[in-house]
């Protein structure tokens, strides 16, 4: 286990001065590769890699994080030897802590050393933080393989030369090699934000599987065990007074430090055949259902988040801080998480009532600059988990479910609104944005859901909630 550093003599020399942080500088020991990771980025180094740190046996659990479209956040972490500082951001300061559980950082397109380290007999996990757009799936659940980029790379794979170019068709190229190496079984544990994210998981990867041969996807049922986890940690992205804060404390120069509040979660159920680390003794929870910790997190704080994200920035706010501290906003995601908690499952013991008096705690912690810019990001694929089960929960009630269809409506007029809107299906939203009236809310409405679109009851309510989160006269 990592120990908080204390701030070093050499605290205030310029950056040039100092040296890099590396493992000569820090001399951390390198295991050996045991978990593949897709989507090298802030959230995995200060949750997955953390969580593996931790561990009593993490001297038997390195990781090689692969990154997803740039290779730049390998360059960087590889320049230190996969060494990077996870500042912990509290109210009352921060802490500093070397991480190293990360032994290989690796550019994402680098297939040959992708399909080795999955191959290996010795490699037991593959984690996956892609996004939740990702992982390729249409509204009835499955692989959407006329999708562009998937197609596309059904067609690499099927010339047997191709070079897959999504998360998804390089993992299913890599468990291929699995398979013809007769490695055996194996762990894929999803990550992301997504509910019940094991089986979209399992469903993304079959799927690309079985559209490519229907004898591997066979193969992949028997031998690959799919994992649902919620995880759980604000992790903002790192900027230039970061790094430099690093720098005044430790007396070295990071170039790939992580930012995350002191919270971290993690439950996790499923099977690992191959083995694990003991990530519990961080804290982990594993357990037989995971659907009630899911939708309290995806319900509650993502929910809250999206919602902040879309109200906060019409109302001119820039940071969770900032709108949470709006009464207009506070006052919104209130009502929703009342929606939320009514439709959470008594039996088990969830501690809702804790658990939003700890985020709001969390949400007005201003020293994490969360950037409600970068929650915004994907909306249509991330309503459907944080606001449709909640409004099709109330509706199924008899009750109006106007909490959750705020959250939707707030994202239809940030739609219409924002110079730079960046969504998986943005070119449907920017034709739905060319209509006008209910047409205009009807097209909307359909690229998040469109059962909810057939809806009239649905659709007048969204009517009636556009515009009243109060507009920001220029230009988002």
């Amino acid at each position: 286990m990592s120990a908080p550093l204390e701030a070093a003599p050499s605290a205030t020399l310029p950056a040039g001065g100092l040296p890099r942080l590396n493992r000569q500088l820090r001399p951390v020991p390198k295991a050996p590769v045991r978990i593949v990771h897709l989507g090298l980025g802030a959230f995995h180094r200060s949750h997955q890699a953390w969580y593996t740190q931790q561990a009593s046996d993490s001297a038997d659990w390195g990781i090689a994080a692969f990154t997803g479209r740039r290779p730049d956040a390998a360059v960087v972490l590889a320049e230190q030897d996969g060494l990077y500082t996870l500042v912990e951001r509290a109210d009352e300061g921060d802490s500093f802590t070397v991480l190293g559980s990360i032994v290989e950082a690796v550019d994402g397109a680098d297939l040959e050393r992708l399909t080795t380290l999955v191959a290996a007999p010795e490699t037991a996990v593959v984690t996956l933080t892609i996004t939740e757009a990702a992982y390729g799936l249409g509204a009835d659940g499955q692989l959407d393989v006329n999708a562009p980029d998937v197609a596309a790379d059904l067609a690499r794979l099927g010339s047997g030369g191709g070079r897959p170019a999504t998360p998804l068709g390089r993992l299913v190229l890599a468990l291929a090699a699995r398979r013809d190496a007769g490695s055996g079984p194996i762990a894929v544990v999803c990550c992301d934000n997504l509910s019940n994210n094991g089986t979209v998981a399992r469903q993304g990867v079959a799927g690309f599987a079985r559209a490519w041969d229907p004898g591997f996807a066979t193969w992949i049922d028997a031998n690959v065990s799919f994992v649902s986890t919620s995880v759980d940690r604000i992790t903002p992205r790192t900027t230039d007074q970061d790094l430099a804060a690093v720098r005044e404390a430790c007396g070295y120069r990071d170039e790939s430090p992580v930012v995350a509040e002191p919270f971290s979660s993690w439950v996790l159920s499923g099977d690992f055949p191959a083995g694990r680390p003991r990530w519990e003794d961080a804290g982990a929870l594993f357990v037989a259902d995971i659907e009630p910790y899911e939708n309290r997190k995806l319900w509650l704080l993502n929910g809250a988040h999206s919602l902040l994200a879309y109200a906060g920035q019409l109302r001119g706010h820039t940071t969770v801080a900032e709108a949470l501290a709006d009464p207009e906003c506070r006052r919104a995601v209130e009502a929703f998480w009342d929606e939320a908690e009514t439709n959470l499952p008594a039996a088990v013991d969830l501690q809702v009532t804790a658990y939003r008096e700890a985020l709001l705690s969390r949400f007005s912690n201003a020293r994490i600059a969360h950037n409600l810019a970068q929650i915004a990001m994907d909306g249509s694929t991330k309503l459907r988990m944080r606001a449709v089960p909640v409004l099709q929960a109330e509706r199924a009630a008899g009750r109006t479910g106007a909490g959750a269809a705020l959250m939707i409506a707030a994202w239809m007029d940030y739609s219409a609104a924002a110079t730079s809107f960046q969504d998986p299906l943005g070119g449907d939203v920017a034709a739905a944005n060319r209509l006008q009236g209910t047409e205009r809310t009807k097209a909307l409405l359909a690229v998040v859901d469109p059962a909810l679109s057939g809806d009239d009851g649905v659709v007048a309510l969204l009517e009636g909630l556009c515009g009243t989160v109060a507009g920001h006269s220029a230009p988002l």
